[in-house]
């Protein structure tokens, strides 16, 4: 019997931020590459494709990106978007309670667009310190800190992540 290659199931922490920052931005980043990983060559038909009512790849892959940056400007910077992430956006991904359906882009492009909004939000937490992380931001409807943010954009993705790795798993079933 072949022994099995030891793994290392440990969450590091970021170089360059302070040390509790670090490890959430790990964890956010690590959802991301296994997101990636797995994506690695979908055709354009299996990352425009609806299966049954569900959203296609695509268009979680754009909601995924749409949310982190709103997330960024809207609540913990309190500022508006900046142009060149506002670009990245050219249709609403909402219309009343589904995710509007979004299609013909590659799958380059939209990896373009989560690492744009990623290099913002992860540019945004390096001069952070631990009572900025933890200093709610007093919104209209909620108070926020930077912490709860980064742990609900953790949650956020893996979420969608899971939808995305199902539809990957029917649509290889499929061909």
């Amino acid at each position: 019997m072949r022994k099995l290659e030891k793994k290392a199931l440990i969450v590091s922490s970021f170089a360059g931020y302070a040390d509790d920052i670090g490890r959430f931005l790990w964890c956010l980043e690590d959802v991301r590459t296994k997101l990636l990983t797995e994506l690695t060559g979908i055709s354009q038909a299996s990352l425009d494709r609806r299966l049954g009512e569900r959203q296609s790849i695509g268009s979680l892959l754009y909601h995924i990106a749409l949310i982190e940056a709103d997330w960024l400007y809207v609540d913990l910077l309190g500022t508006e978007w900046d142009p060149e992430i506002s670009s990245l956006f050219p249709v609403d991904n909402k219309t009343e309670d589904q995710l509007s359906h979004f299609e013909g882009e590659s799958l380059e492009q939209h990896m373009y667009r989560l690492a744009k909004v990623r290099e913002q939000l992860l540019s945004h937490f390096r001069s952070m310190d631990l009572n900025q992380w933890r200093k709610p931001r007093v919104l209209e409807n909620y108070e926020v800190t930077p912490e709860w943010v980064v742990y609900h954009l953790i949650e956020h993705e893996s979420n969608h992540r899971g939808q995305i790795f199902q539809s990957l798993r029917e649509l290889r079933i499929e061909s």
